[in-house]
């Protein structure tokens, strides 16, 4: 039930961010891919992140980050796979000002989590690597 109304949250969400353009190129500007990551990827901030990634990302990007969540079929882009090379290769700074700016069909953050939350993300999200084989 509890993914049910984030899923019915974000198509809601999904609608209202229209005015984005769709499929366009998501460039961060160069000083936000130079931020640096205040909070150090510990066992705590992690802990914090993993029930934000559930609450806010799992819906869409699965909860392995693969872009597999159960929203993610009624996007009209499919979401990251925070697993990929292509994810984890981008600045800590980037993936912070992405999250925080939103991109159609991903809502903006800025206003929902505090600054802190969405630092403690990208540690989080740097833990769904995939590993080498």
């Amino acid at each position: 039930m509890k993914y049910l109304k984030i899923t019915f949250i974000l198509l809601c969400i999904n609608v209202s961010v229209n005015a984005q353009t769709k499929g366009s190129a998501w460039e961060p500007p160069k000083e936000a891919e130079n931020l640096k990551n205040p909070y150090p990827a510990d066992a705590a901030i992690l802990s914090e992140a993993k029930i934000n990634y559930n609450t806010y990302c799992t819906p869409c990007h699965g909860d392995k980050g693969k872009g597999d969540g159960v929203a993610a079929a009624g996007l009209t882009i499919k979401p990251a796979d925070h697993s990929s090379a292509l994810i984890q290769k981008k600045t800590d700074g980037a993936l912070y000002w992405e999250m925080s700016e939103g991109h159609n069909p991903m809502p903006a953050y800025k206003q929902t989590l505090t600054e802190k939350q969405r630092w403690e993300l990208v540690d989080y999200i740097r833990t769904l690597a995939k590993k080498p084989k």
